[in-house]
């Protein structure tokens, strides 16, 4: 993908991280993971394509990971963290990763509630793992890159209201930004991570 260069700037932090990481396993058939976690409107899927194409590597989305019908009960809704489907995610995606195998990749549609049909994803050696959430304890780590995107409250809101409309940005400072915000301070997921800062008024 094209990106103006401002935006190229604004990622050269993940890319030197990754070519570093690149260098140090060269020789290595090591699997290897980045993660890029942060709150919402900052440029986490922006960030994904674009590493994707610099890299060549495989690019796993957290959105296509929503919870099931069956799972949206309300002790599992009121769980921090809880509101993506971490079980279906490690067991269909991170543990084939790591055992060097093809994944079986099956998105779930918010459009239809429900799974779409699976298909093949082949293994390649660099994976990113892109989207709030992709940084839960219950993966247990197994990141060589940890990459947070932020973003200030203000700019937020009006990149979701330019993005999603205004009764959208109103049901995500309702609903979605406050349990982003209380799984990043009860696991602490900026800890350890290459931030990088979303600025709206250079990326208009």
């Amino acid at each position: 993908m094209e990106l103006k260069s401002h935006c190229r700037e604004r990622f050269e932090p993940a890319v030197d991280a990754i070519r570093q990481l690149l260098e140090e396993k060269k020789g290595s058939d090591e699997p290897l993971l980045a993660a890029i976690d942060g709150r919402c409107g900052s440029g986490k899927t922006t960030l994904g394509e674009y590493l994707k194409q610099v890299f060549d590597c495989n690019l796993f989305r957290m959105d296509d990971f929503f919870l099931r019908m069956e799972q949206r009960t309300p002790e599992r809704l009121r769980e921090v963290g809880g509101n993506v489907d971490y079980e279906r995610f490690e067991e269909t995606v991170l543990r084939p990763l790591l055992q060097k195998e093809q994944v079986c990749y099956q998105p779930f549609s918010c459009q239809e509630w429900g799974l779409l049909k699976a298909y093949p994803i082949p293994y390649k050696r660099l994976n990113i793992i892109e989207g709030s959430y992709s940084m839960h304890p219950y993966f247990k780590n197994p990141y060589h890159v940890r990459i947070f995107l932020n973003i200030s409250p203000e700019d937020q809101i009006a990149n979701i209201k330019k993005r999603n409309g205004l009764e959208k940005a109103k049901q995500f400072q309702n609903i979605w930004i406050p349990k982003e915000e209380a799984y990043f301070e009860k696991f602490h997921v900026m800890d350890g991570a290459i931030q990088i800062m979303w600025n709206l008024k250079t990326e208009e």
